[in-house]
């Protein structure tokens, strides 16, 4: 059985682009078994296609291909490469759009496509998604030798991604995406969130500050609070999110990519040994 081949793109829901290269893939490859992560990245925001790659791709059977199409620089010289990340197979511009996956599995193999005997009978400047990783993804799905695509490269392109600064009694990060809720994901994460707690013992209680707004406490569940109650969790991707009960966070707070999210622990710290 063929491998599956995702598609990941900022072309938006029911694009014609989309058709287009499944068109290309399904006319050298009809074997092939195409599923659609999603096409709602916002258009070219890297950080966000990402973050979609980062979260999802590595639920798929090791040996998927994963093309992803979040490609602001198209035409120019930005590369494109193939890359093995964590047992998977991956198409996508050089970027960043690989760099949160590389961060959290090192790339074991990257490759520059610029063999173009791979590629499509003309290539526009304008859509190298169709051009150049459909077909691609098509003959690699069909036993293509990942070493013929290409030169090898020593690493990907990293990822401009905003870092959260931590200090003793807070956190200052933002929103780095919003899913289809409303829900406001930052990128402070569980594991920062609670060594932060940790060091306020049973005392300390968390404070959420965004867009104007402080959320007292930590939610479990998005249903632990009153309907249209603004709460703050820890959500599936184990980053801090903020949501509303019943009701939409981004339309409430006004928050966009970007905005700014502060934690704070208040209470009693522990004394000093």
């Amino acid at each position: 059985m063929r491998p599956f081949i995702t598609l990941t793109t900022d072309f938006g829901e029911g694009s014609p682009y989309v058709a287009e290269m499944k068109g290309v893939i399904l006319s050298l490859a009809p074997e092939a078994r195409l599923i659609d992560v999603t096409h709602s990245v916002p258009p070219q925001h890297i950080r966000q296609g990402a973050l979609v790659l980062a979260q999802t791709t590595v639920r798929f059977p090791t040996d998927s291909i994963h093309v992803a199409v979040v490609d602001p620089g198209v035409g120019t010289s930005r590369r494109i490469v193939y890359a093995e990340i964590a047992g998977r197979h991956y198409v996508a511009p050089d970027n960043g759009l690989l760099g949160l996956l590389a961060q959290r599995h090192a790339a074991s193999k990257v490759i520059e496509l610029s063999n173009r005997s791979f590629w499509g009978a003309s290539v526009s400047s304008t859509f190298h998604g169709r051009d150049i990783m459909a077909p691609v993804a098509a003959q690699l799905s069909r036993g293509a030798d990942p070493a013929d695509l290409g030169p090898p490269l020593s690493a990907l392109a990293p990822l401009d991604w905003p870092q959260p600064a931590w200090e003793a009694e807070r956190g200052q990060g933002e929103v780095v995406a919003i899913d289809g809720f409303g829900n406001l994901i930052t990128n402070l994460e569980q594991g920062k969130l609670a060594e932060l707690l940790a060091a306020w013992g049973s005392t300390g209680v968390v404070h959420v500050s965004c867009a104007g707004r402080t959320i007292v406490g930590l939610s479990r569940t998005y249903g632990d609070a009153a309907a249209g109650e603004c709460i703050a969790l820890v959500g599936s991707n184990d980053r801090l999110e903020i949501a509303v009960v019943g009701g939409n966070a981004r339309q409430l707070l006004g928050a966009t990519l970007g905005t700014a999210v502060i934690v704070k622990v208040r209470g009693e710290p522990p004394p000093q040994k």
